[in-house]
C-alpha cells in the first residue's frame, strides 16, 4: 500500500539548515500532488526573554522574519503555498497546526536557527518527533562534502 500525502506541513525557521528540509518537502509535495502548508512559530519563550523595553520591537522583528521565511519557501515552490505565523512553543503550535489541517506529514530540519551545531535530542524536531500524531520527516542539514540528492 502506497501512502497518501495530500496536505505537507513544513516548519521553518529561515535558517540555512531548514532550506534542506524545505526542498525535501517541496519535492514530496511534487511527487504526491500535495497541498503544501508553510509555518513559522515565533517563540513565545524568546519574546519574554527580551528586556520589557524592547519587547515589541522584538516581536516586530521576529514577525518580520517569518515573513521573509515564508515568502522564501513560498517563492521555491512550483505550487500555491499556504503560509501561517503563530506565537507560542515551537512544538506544541507545530503539532496542533499539523492536526488542525489534517496534515498527512510534517517536515522539518533538525538544527534551526539557534541550534546550528546542536542535537536532536532537545530540540524543536525531537519534540514534535515525540508528541506530534502526525508523521514527522526529519531532514539533517548535510556536512561539506556529502552530496544532496534532494537539490
Amino acid at each position: 500500500m502506497i501512502p497518501e500525502f495530500d496536505q505537507i506541513v513544513v516548519a521553518t525557521d529561515g535558517s540555512e539548515s531548514v532550506r534542506r528540509a524545505v526542498r525535501v518537502a517541496l519535492d514530496f509535495a511534487d511527487r504526491f500532488d500535495a497541498a503544501v502548508h508553510a509555518l513559522y512559530v515565533v517563540d513565545e519563550g524568546e519574546v519574554a526573554a527580551s528586556p520589557e523595553p524592547v519587547r515589541e520591537e522584538m516581536r516586530a522583528a521576529l514577525g518580520d522574519s517569518a515573513q521573509d521565511a515564508l515568502e522564501e519557501v513560498a517563492a521555491t515552490a512550483d505550487r500555491p503555498v499556504t503560509t501561517a505565523i503563530r506565537e507560542g512553543r515551537p512544538a506544541t503550535e507545530i503539532r496542533e497546526y499539523a492536526v488542525d489541517h489534517d496534515a498527512d506529514v510534517v517536515a522539518m530540519g533538525t538544527r534551526g536557527r539557534h541550534g546550528e551545531n546542536r542535537f536532536l535530542i532537545g530540540s524543536v524536531a525531537e519534540r514534535v518527533v515525540r508528541t506530534c500524531p502526525v508523521p514527522v520527516l526529519t531532514v539533517r542539514q548535510l556536512d561539506a562534502g556529502e552530496g544532496d540528492e534532494a537539490a
